[in-house]
């Protein structure tokens, strides 16, 4: 199984700002899984964020294409999101998710709000 631990500096940024959230997976399948980042805005459902393979391939959503980078650390397990000119409307819960085979597993979410 594999359990997701986020980490970074979440909450409150000005429009334009940057932030950075990681991700580390720990159990016996933490070298395998598919790491990707979804978000929640209240009222609304969750949306795919983007997507790093085991092999580090990224995939974006398109709402975040040129502003956010995901990267990974094979070794550490970890997936890193970077995040710059951010949004009024990148606010929302971001939430770790990992994919193996027909299992998924979930992070706990951290909350990010751009506001000015």
């Amino acid at each position: 199984q594999v359990q997701l631990v986020e980490s970074g500096r979440g909450g409150l940024v000005q429009p334009g700002g940057s932030l950075n959230l990681s991700c580390t997976a720990s159990g016996s399948l933490a070298s395998r899984v598919v790491l990707d980042w979804y978000r929640q805005a209240p009222g609304k459902e969750r949306e795919f964020v983007a997507r790093v393979t085991v092999s580090g391939s990224p995939t974006y959503g398109d709402a975040v294409k040129g502003r956010f980078t995901i990267s990974r650390d094979l070794h550490k397990h970890t997936a890193y999101l970077q995040m710059t000119n951010l949004k009024p409307e990148d606010t929302g819960v971001y939430f770790c998710h990992g994919l193996y085979r027909l299992s998924d597993f979930w992070g706990q979410g951290t909350q990010v709000t751009v506001s000015s």
